[in-house]
């Protein structure tokens, strides 16, 4: 399976901040907003991933990440000119999916919570169909919205409805089968004009092929869309970082325990940040 990053957008409610640099760069406490939807792609076990944004915003996000050969992975990218809908990354990635099934996430989603990295390996093994997430939320009209029969089989989804079935909203984080971007280039705009990731789902749940899986009431989903949520996602970060020891969405750690970097490697990404609380974190998972 392969991981795309959707990073583009405008992100108008972060005005002014967002004016001038992407909101995936920036700061989540001590790491890049792009950080934490790309630690979920790797706790999955994906190593080939691409990243979509904008023509102004891509060059960063290339800067950033360049390769991924020395995090063991292969990065890629792709310009996004206009935001037409989330189903459109599976039409932009469809030459880098090369048929392979993919998972989506989007840039600015982020997760945390025990039992989050068996979850994700369970759902990047799907070979036919789909698997979303469900999230309790007590305003769900903001999103898309799962609805389920008592003996909890899917029954409908919608996108932002004006009176939900129910409370529990679709994050953004998706994985399809090798389908996805053949289903993707079906579909039809929206009455916004727009290709809509629930429409992709809904052709998942026609064939009868879509899995739901629930976060539970321990598990964190953190939007970052306004300045309000990118403060709390900060200030969630650090609590449980300067509480725990360990530190939320380290890529170098991850691509270490995922043996896809020896400790060599490790220390050289550790020693180029070691000036930093972060690359001092790094260095001392080789103690």
């Amino acid at each position: 399976m392969k991981g795309i990053i959707l990073a583009g957008g405008s992100a108008t409610r972060l005005y002014p901040l967002s004016k001038a640099i992407s909101k995936q760069i920036m700061p989540v406490y001590d790491k890049p907003m792009i950080y934490y939807p790309l630690s979920t792609l790797m706790l999955a076990g994906i190593r080939e991933v691409l990243v979509i944004s904008t023509p102004r915003d891509l060059p960063m996000f290339e800067a950033l990440l360049g390769t991924g050969e020395e995090y063991g992975m292969k990065f890629e990218y792709v310009i996004q000119e206009v935001p037409n809908g989330l189903a459109q990354a599976f039409v932009l990635g469809e030459k880098f999916l090369e048929g392979d099934a993919g998972c989506l996430i989007l840039g600015d989603n982020m997760f945390y919570g025990q039992g989050f990295s068996k979850m994700l390996k369970e759902a990047a093994t799907i070979e036919k169909g789909a698997c979303i997430f469900g999230y309790y939320v007590k305003d769900p009209r903001a999103y898309g919205v799962v609805e389920f029969d008592e003996d909890g089989k899917v029954m409908s989804l919608e996108e932002k409805p004006e009176n939900p079935k129910s409370n529990y909203a679709v994050p953004g984080l998706y994985f399809y089968d090798k389908t996805v971007s053949a289903k993707a280039k079906a579909l039809e705009p929206s009455a916004r004009g727009e290709f809509e990731i629930t429409d992709l789902n809904k052709c998942y749940l026609n064939e009868g092929t879509l899995k739901v899986q629930l976060f539970g009431r321990g598990f964190a989903w953190l939007d970052t869309g306004n300045c309000d949520s990118l403060l709390e996602a900060g200030n969630y970060v650090e609590t449980i970082q300067n509480r725990q020891g360990f530190y939320i969405s380290c890529i170098e750690e991850i691509a270490w325990r995922n043996k896809w970097i020896d400790n060599e490697q490790l220390q050289v990404l550790g020693k180029r940040l070691d000036k930093t609380a972060y690359g001092q974190y790094i260095l001392s998972l080789l103690d």
